[in-house]
């Protein structure tokens, strides 16, 4: 079981530094003066799920079921 354990922390913390990575390279949230003028109804703005940007997103979300999975199993006391 102790081998599990380790196997898990490790991956566990793989984890959190591309979390960490992921997170630090993506685009704020703020709509800033493009919202103004209308450029966020543009092309780009309406395929942004399609982006490199959009792949961040469901990227950062696999990732925060992972970590709440493992560390959720890593703090169980009889394992």
């Amino acid at each position: 079981m102790e081998v599990l354990r380790t196997i898990l922390t490790i991956i566990f913390i793989i984890i959190c530094l591309a979390l960490t990575a992921i997170v630090l390279m993506q685009e704020g949230k703020a709509a800033g003066l493009g919202a103004i003028s209308g450029a966020a109804e543009s092309y780009w703005g309406k395929n942004k799920g399609r982006s490199m940007e959009g792949a961040l997103v469901k990227i950062t979300r696999w990732l925060v079921v992972a970590f709440i999975i493992i560390s959720i199993i890593l703090n169980i006391k009889r394992f």
